[in-house]
This record gives structure tokens, sequence and C-alpha cells, in this order.
């Protein structure tokens, strides 16, 4: 798959295209029946199938008091996108000049002179321009005169709930997993880098791997998970704790994982944690004791819960 990255990498280098255009995150069931949408349709074209995403969410510029934090880093988004066979990613700087772009403007800018679009799929609560004034009402009367025709798709629903990135966060706040299992089509990831921690748990017999993630990354209710991590093609299970150490004082929030079967150094490798189970909340301990043999159940939970070779929950 091709990437590009800001507006002064257009036009592409493509004589056609269908295109669609999305903040995307999280990348669910959603986003995937509008990308796929895009993707039948070049193929019926006989054209490249590009998405245009954005660097940012566009609440960072409009409202930045009510920015919400995301569900997927800018290149996790990127390889999920790919995954549904869009040909081209086109992630644009989304900035307050941007953002005063009236409708027009971007149907001329972007989807005729940068991505020579002749046809722009979308979901149909798509809104873009200043004001978020342009809407799939606006794409299907003027983008004839650009070049184009417009195909909406509805707003996808798993049972009678409409799948939302705002419904998966509200719902990993609280710890729940099922939902954001349903809507996205997978289990919960949070990417990041291994950083050194305080080393309590290897004093407690429990190593731990600590995640530092992008401050702009949504992270589950605090408590402990069953779940797994994988890193340099590797995939281990491992127990996860989204807390603040209780016992021992607080501290940040933050993602540690205890790596099942496994006895190593992490730190400085990229690492992504996958969340299975919520097994219990975050409380503070007497003492390091009773630390301890909660964590021996949360192991003990976990190797029941997670089976990396069937991919499934018993």
């Amino acid at each position: 798959m091709e990437r590009i990255l800001g507006l002064d990498a257009l036009p592409v280098a493509h004589q056609a295209t269908v295109a669609t255009i999305g903040f995307f995150d999280g990348v669910h069931l959603g986003h995937r029946a509008v990308l796929s949408a895009t993707v039948a349709a070049a193929r019926d074209e006989g054209v490249p199938a590009v998405a245009v995403t954005f660097d940012r969410h566009p609440r960072e510029v409009l409202t930045p008091d009510r920015v919400p934090r995301l569900l997927t880093t800018v290149d996790r988004k990127a390889a999920l996108i790919q995954e549904t066979g869009i040909d081209v990613v086109v992630v644009l700087e989304f900035t307050e000049e941007f953002s005063r772009w009236p409708a027009e403007r971007f149907m001329s800018e972007v989807l005729r002179d940068g991505l020579h679009a002749v046809r722009c799929v979308v979901g149909a609560n798509f809104t873009f321009g200043h004001r978020a004034l342009g809407t799939f009402a606006t794409l299907a009367t003027e983008g004839e005169r650009f070049g184009f025709r417009a195909d909406a798709v509805e707003i996808q629903q798993a049972g009678e709930r409409p799948i939302s990135s705002s419904s998966i966060r509200e719902a990993l706040s609280r710890g729940d997993l099922e939902w954001p299992r349903v809507a996205l089509g997978r289990r919960f990831v949070l990417d990041g880098t291994v950083v050194s921690g305080a080393g309590r748990g290897r004093g407690l017999g429990y190593p731990t791997a600590n995640l530092q993630t992008w401050p702009r990354l949504l992270l589950p209710g605090q408590g402990v998970y069953a779940g797994a991590v994988g890193f340099d093609g590797e995939r281990h299970v491992a127990a996860i704790d989204v807390g603040t150490n209780p016992t021992f004082g607080t501290e940040p929030l933050h993602v540690e994982s205890y790596l099942l079967d496994f006895d190593g150094d992490l730190v400085g490798r990229e690492m992504s944690v996958e969340f299975w189970a919520y097994l219990r909340p975050e409380v503070r301990f007497e003492t390091p004791d009773d630390l301890v043999g909660a964590i021996d159940e949360d192991v003990r939970r976990t190797r029941d819960i997670v089976d990396l070779v069937t991919g499934s929950d018993p």
C-alpha cells in the first residue's frame, strides 16, 4: 500500500481514483463497510482506491477542551485500512487553516486536483469543510462539476446498536471489552514502546514490561486484564495491569504487562498489548505478600482464558 503524507505530496500519480474520507479512529466495522465499498467501487472503475484521513482528531483544533482519546495510532490505523484492500492512504495535517477551508475548496483541491477522483464513497453521516457545512448531499449535488459522483454507506449496527468510535471509547473507559470486540471486529490493542519501570515487579517475582504509549491514546479503565502482547513477530500470553500501583503509593496511570513463560529484557522494543478479558479492579493491598497472592490468581486465570493457538476464549 502506498502512503502519502500532506497536501504538498499531492497530486497522486494516478490518472483517476475512487476516494473515501474520514478520521476512521479504530477502523471499526462501520468504517470497514465504507472502506470496503470504496474498494469495490474502485475495482468496478478499474482505478486505485484511496482513503483520506488526518493526523489528529479534528476536535484537537476545533474544540481543544473536548478532545477524545484515540483508539489507534496513525500507523495502526493505516495498517487496518490496508487490510480492507485500499491501495493508497493519504494522511493530511488537520490544522486551523485547513479547518477553515469551505467544502468547495476541499472538493476542488483535494478530490479533483489532488486525487483525480471519479467517485467518492462516504458514510451517510459524513461532514466536511468549514463548520461541517459539507455533507453527503453536498458531494452528491456538487460532485458532477468537479468530475465525480458520490455514494453513501448507511450507518452500521451490531444488533440494534449503532457502531461508533465514541461508543467504543465509552465502553473501554468502563473496562468493558465486549462491545469494543463486537464493534471493532477484533480485540482492542494498545501500541507503544517498553520503558524502564520502578522494578518492583521483579522483586515480587513478576517482572513487568511497562508500555509508554502515544499521549493521545485511550487507556482502558483501571483494572487487571488477561491478554497477550506482541513484539518482533512473537506473541505471549500476559496479565496486564492498567493502574497506579496503589499498594506502593499513587503513580501516574500506566500499563504494565507480566509475560507468562518469558524471561528477557524488552526495554526499548515496540510492543502491542491486546486485551482479552477484564479480571478485577485494581485495589490497594495491605502487604506485598497479599499483592503477590492476588497476582498468582491473576496469572492462573489469564492462562485459562488466553489461548494463542486457537485465538478464542474458553
